[in-house]
């Protein structure tokens, strides 16, 4: 059975039994600073101004990050060693946080892999060379294979006052001597077939010649070979390559070529329509990144093409293996262990992760996906729920959100009392309608709540306001969103202010609704030109364009089907506030 993770991926790592993955791939924050947006699009297509905030690739030192030092400290004696001295140069900073979260997870995942098993870690050379002394001391320098470049972009737009910076390191490490490899070829490109596929069967099949001597010298591969020609061919003194049955075998194929001149050698037919190509070497510039009107794409800000998981994937992992991703973002790496016959292992710290890779999975292989992986981590039940709100606020919040079939608000600055929007329609109104989300979880939420909320529904020109709440409300409250009345058309009155308890989201329908429910096409505060700029980028943009200023921590996540499609980088002096 496959599964996939909500949670941080450390707590899902020390779980795992030892030696139970084939293969990891990890494309983590690169630790750039930068933030990126996702745009969902409108009904009738084209970008929305409503986002929600994937995540923020910001790395800060605070007690997690001292944690994870000590952690590494006391678990690998080289690791800790080495972060001992980073902590010379970064102690404190940003850069050193990264590398101590990036420790301690490195060092559980060497644990769960197998003997036989790779791990592919994806980067960008903002922390690659540093990236590389932590692997050299958890899996040890002798079981380095490869550093490889994958040219992600063939954008110059930043080559004004250096060489462009147009790719990704993509480091390769074995658990031990004994890892799976299964070669992998590039197609040969068109001056190479031109120059060496010159030769051309009487049915039109392009080959080239090989040589049939043998590199060792082998005597019992010395002899005279009769060929179906009527001539005999010497053995170099080395000997041939193959045995005379072989050989036989191949002139009864038609494979063997005769040279004109009496004393050149016999040589083998390499066809064209039968090689595999050139042996991939470790600079991987033949797959493409995904670009604005690729159907591939998700809108998911650092999404990596499918054409290069399944590189990964085939080369060192066979079917039935298990793949682990612990970053898995829009799931490419998962698509592609599905798509080959892989079993899997996902897990994020994003609910805006966990959703669009639920709607991929069924988009690519039909409904039948729900049954054939389990979903860990999202709430339940009430208790659940509210040890979600304890532990991530912002992540409860969007949870709540999305649970009412809305859209999270998620900008720099304050939220201006949205959480969220539901969008839906009417008949016999060619606009939408939408309903105000507003989420508390303080113990002492009271009449306060519901007065800011009515003003916030008068000022959007919403029609309806939903105020949920962690603890049930109080009589007040009650009475003051009841003073409200009703909205909708005669056939469907409904309450224009209505609170939903944590209980109650667990409910068929927690928000009554005088219409039908549809994704949120816009909310209303206009973004002003002069404070937001917008560009669209093609394939990884960590280090095309990061964000001026700071950022928190935490990772923002939501959990809805996306429909369009648009990646937006936002440049704000702002920081965002927390509840």
């Amino acid at each position: 059975m496959n599964e996939l993770h909500f949670g941080d991926n450390l707590d899902v790592l020390r779980a795992m039994p030892a030696e139970s993955v084939d293969l990891i791939y990890l494309d983590p924050p690169f630790n750039s600073n930068a933030n990126y947006n996702v745009l969902y699009g409108t009904k009738h297509g084209g970008a929305s101004k409503a986002q929600s905030h994937a995540f923020e690739d910001t790395w800060t030192w605070g007690i997690d990050a001292q944690r994870a030092l000590d952690e590494t400290a006391a678990r690998h004696f080289e690791a800790g060693a080495l972060l001992d001295a980073f902590q010379k140069v970064f102690a404190g900073s940003d850069m050193m946080a990264y590398l101590a979260m990036m420790a301690v997870r490195l060092i559980e995942m060497r644990r769960v892999l197998k003997p036989t098993g790779s791990l592919y870690l994806h980067c960008d050379p903002t922390a690659s060379h540093y990236l590389k002394l932590i692997l050299d001391a958890i899996f040890t320098v002798r079981n380095y294979r490869n550093e490889i470049i994958w040219r992600r972009t063939s954008a110059h737009a930043n080559a004004s006052q250096r060489a462009a910076a147009v790719h990704d390191v993509i480091f390769l490490y074995g658990k031990s001597d004994r890892v799976v490899w299964n070669q992998i070829y590039t197609p040969y490109r068109p001056e190479y077939v031109a120059e060496h596929f010159v030769h051309k069967d009487p049915d039109g099949r392009l080959f080239r010649r090989s040589d049939l001597v043998n590199p060792a010298v082998r005597p019992n591969l010395r002899y005279d070979y009769h060929a179906s020609n009527g001539r005999v061919y010497k053995p170099h003194s080395n000997g041939w390559k193959v045995s005379l049955e072989v050989m036989r075998q191949l002139d009864r194929e038609n494979r063997l070529f005769f040279p004109a001149k009496d004393d050149a050698r016999l040589r083998k037919k390499i066809y064209l329509d039968e090689s595999p190509g050139v042996a991939a070497s470790d600079v991987w510039d033949d797959l493409p990144p995904i670009h604005a009107s690729s159907q591939e794409r998700l809108g998911y800000p650092t999404q990596k093409p499918e054409s290069l998981l399944e590189r990964i994937v085939s080369a060192s992992s066979n079917k039935g293996d298990v793949v682990l991703d612990p970053f898995c973002g829009c799931g490419t790496a998962i698509h592609a262990a599905e798509q080959l016959g892989r079993k899997w292992i996902g897990i994020d710290v994003t609910y805006l992760a966990i959703h669009v890779i639920e709607e991929r999975l069924v988009k690519a292989f039909g409904y039948r996906i729900k049954g054939s992986y389990t979903l860990y981590g999202r709430p339940e039940d009430a208790e659940d729920a509210k040890a979600l709100a304890a532990r991530d606020w912002l992540e409860f919040q969007k949870w709540a959100v999305f649970t009412l079939d809305g859209l999270p608000k998620d900008r720099p600055g304050a939220d201006g009392g949205i959480d969220g929007i539901i969008r839906y329609h009417q008949l016999g109104k060619d606009r939408a309608s939408r309903a105000i989300v507003s989420v508390k979880g303080g113990l002492n939420v009271g009449v306060d709540a519901i007065h800011k909320l009515k003003s916030v529904v008068k000022r959007e020109e919403a029609e309806i306001g939903v105020l949920v709440c962690v603890n049930p409300p109080t009589g007040p409250m009650l009475r003051e969103a009841a003073s409200e009345g009703e909205t909708g058309p005669s056939t469907r009155r409904v309450p224009r202010i209505q609170i939903v308890t944590i209980e109650q989201l667990f409910h068929p329908a927690p928000v009554l609704l005088p219409g039908m429910v549809d994704p949120p096409e816009v909310l209303s505060a206009p973004v002003s030109p002069a404070k937001r700029g917008r560009k669209r980028v093609e394939g990884q943009t960590e280090m095309l364009f990061p964000i001026e200023g700071t950022a928190e921590a935490q990772k923002r996540k939501s959990n809805r089907p996306i429909r369009s499609v648009d990646i937006e980088v936002t440049r704000s002096a702002y920081t965002r506030k927390t509840k």
